[in-house]
Formats: structure tokens, C-alpha cells, sequence
């Protein structure tokens, strides 16, 4: 099978190519991936030198780059690309739109237009907005609260009208909060650890007990290889592990784990539409077979520890060296024979 991952240089989608290339030894793999600020190709370069794994440095919003690579018609297209931190959609949303909303179109008109047979598009829990009791389900209604969120409840709408509209074969994953190696470390869990690791202060958003399913990175992986062989065209599926946890309670598992004590805490003022909390129900996804394989606290210790074992993965990132080093490393690399 060829697969093109857009986005696949991110945290889940490079995680994914792994996966892939890993469990399937016929399988070929393109991945596309503007090398934004959370785009680093570091986070592949264990799989760099695969015969069946290529990279484009391209923009999904391109439209001449995205033609050209599905001309080539792979098997299936899997698009992890995407704006995804909350803060950054706060502060200013157009990124979002752009490449959520719009790159996802130009996506699927290509597709479209070489009828590919399957469209996989990689979204968010977060579409559900928030759940004071139960879990949300497929069916339940998109209620987003962030411009973030409210970017890819358009994108997976997109993706369900040319499915409705052109008959186009699609299916959508949505995922609670991933956690695992290779997260860019302004997210909760790897800027926390980091932070700890380096004995600075963790800010903890209001009273810490938004709640959140935490899923390590590598359940979601074999959720979505799940949903690419046995999925249902045209179905949507969530992927959770159920390990429902306040904020608070993950940062005093790192601090127990790192031996920090609570003085490293710094409450700060609350995210503007914070969401309480998320919950989905995974039953759909189940009845294909799925489980999740990894305990909470051990994917915990394997992340944190991660980490600790690569401080030359993070360190540039935090202090912004990444940007000027390896983009330029990488401008020109570019593989369009792997297909």
C-alpha cells in the first residue's frame, strides 16, 4: 500500500510513519510537511534513510504541490496536518483557518479529482466542546469553543460534505489529548517535564482541574491503522483510553515521578474558554477490534523518561534554535520518486 500523510513531520503523524513502516514491510510512505515551528524532521530521522519512506517539503494550501502528489494516486491519504495549540488559535486565529479549513479543501478536491480511494482526516475530541457528564459519541453534536477547535469542526465537515456531495470515500478519526515522545514541548506534558527537568516553575491554568482522556500517542496510532484497513467509508471514529484525569492530577504524577515537590507549581490565570472537560466513547472503534494496549502509568513513565533520555530532541526547540538550524538543513529535501 502507498500512503501520503500530510503533516507527517508533527508529533502524531510522525509517530504514525513509524507505526507504519514498522508493522507493514510492503507499505510506502510520502509524507508532506510545511516544517512549520512543530515540523521537525528530527523526529524521523531514525526512518530517514528508508527505501520505502520519502519526504516533500510542501504546504497542503499549495495547490500545484498537492496536485502533483496525488496524481500519483496513492492508496490512501491521511492528513495529520494541521494548527493544533489552543493559546496560539487565542491569540490569533488565521493560521488556523488556513490550514485546517482551507488546506484541508485543497486536499480533498485533489482527491476528488484523482478519486483516491480512501481520505482519512486526523481531527480532535475538541469538536464536541465540552461534557459536564457522560461521553460524547459520533453522533453527538460539534460544539467548539475555541477558534482552534472551531477550525476543525469546519475541516471534518469539509471532509463529510465531499463525501455527501461527490461521494468521495472518507473516514475521520477524532482522538482525546495524545501524550508520548516526540510532542513539542508546548503542550502540557512535555513542556511540564522539560520545565522540571531544567528546575524551572510549571504554570497551572486556573485551579488545575480541567479534566481530559489521556491517549498515548502509539494507541492512536493503531487506532487509526484500525480505522485505514477495517473502517467504514463515510463513518466517523473517536479513539480514547478512558484515562480521564484533571490536569493536577498528570503535573503531581510528573512531579512524584521527576522527585520535584509542589513549590514548583505556579498557578496562573485561566485559559479564556477553558473548557472543563472532554470525554468520548470509543465503543465503535472497539467493535472493530481496537484496544488500547499501553496502562496510563506506564506510558507516563515511558514518556517522562523520553524525555529525560533527549534533552538534545528538546532543548533546541525550546530555545529556538530548531528554526534556524534545521530548516535550512532541510529546505531542499525532497523525494517525489518514492511513490
Amino acid at each position: 500500500m502507498n500512503l501520503l500523510i500530510t503533516g507527517g513531520a508533527g508529533f502524531i503523524g510522525s509517530n504514525f510513519i513509524r507505526y507504519i513502516l514498522n508493522r507493514y514491510p510492503d507499505y510506502r510512505v510520502i509524507n508532506l510537511d510545511k516544517l512549520t515551528y512543530a515540523g521537525n524532521l528530527e523526529n524521523l530521522r531514525d526512518v530517514k534513510d528508508n527505501d520505502r519512506y520519502g519526504f516533500v517539503k510542501g504546504d497542503i494550501c499549495d495547490e500545484k504541490i498537492v496536485d502533483r502528489l496525488i496524481s500519483r494516486r496513492p492508496d490512501a491519504i491521511i492528513n495529520f496536518a494541521a494548527e493544533s495549540h489552543v493559546d496560539r488559535s487565542i491569540m490569533g486565529a488565521q493560521d488556523f483557518i488556513k490550514t485546517d479549513i482551507l488546506g484541508t479543501q485543497a486536499l480533498l478536491e485533489a482527491a476528488k479529482k484523482y478519486s483516491i480511494d480512501k481520505f482519512i482526516q486526523i481531527s480532535t475530541d475538541e469538536v464536541y466542546g465540552a461534557i459536564k457528564e457522560g461521553s460524547s459519541t459520533e453522533n453527538s453534536s460539534l460544539k467548539p469553543n475555541s477558534p482552534y477547535s472551531a477550525s476543525k469542526t469546519a475541516g471534518d465537515l469539509m471532509v463529510r460534505a465531499y463525501h455527501r456531495t461527490y461521494g468521495l470515500p472518507i473516514l475521520i478519526t477524532r482522538s482525546s489529548n495524545n501524550f508520548g515522545p516526540y510532542q513539542y514541548p508546548e503542550k502540557l506534558i512535555p513542556l511540564f517535564v522539560t520545565n522540571l527537568l531544567e528546575n524551572k516553575k510549571v504554570p497551572v491554568y486556573g485551579d488545575g482541574q480541567q479534566v481530559r482522556d489521556w491517549l498515548y500517542v502509539i494507541d492512536n496510532c493503531s487506532g487509526i491503522d484500525t480505522v485505514l484497513h477495517y473502517g467504514r467509508i463515510g463513518e466517523v471514529y473517536n479513539i480514547g483510553a478512558g484515562n480521564e484525569r484533571a490536569n493536577l492530577e498528570v503535573i503531581e504524577i510528573m512531579l512524584d515521578q521527576l522527585n520535584k515537590n509542589k513549590s514548583y507549581l505556579e498557578h496562573v490565570k485561566d485559559r479564556p474558554g477553558h473548557d472543563r472537560r472532554y470525554s468520548i466513547n470509543s465503543n465503535k472503534l472497539k467493535s472493530l477490534g481496537w484496544r488500547p494496549r499501553y496502562d496510563f502509568q506506564e506510558a507516563m513513565e515511558k514518556t517522562v523518561q523520553w524525555y529525560k533520555d533527549n534533552p538534545n530532541w528538546w532543548q533546541p526547540l525550546k530555545s529556538g534554535q530548531y528554526l534556524e538550524h534545521y530548516s535550512k538543513q532541510y529546505k531542499e529535501l525532497n523525494s517525489w520518486e518514492k511513490f
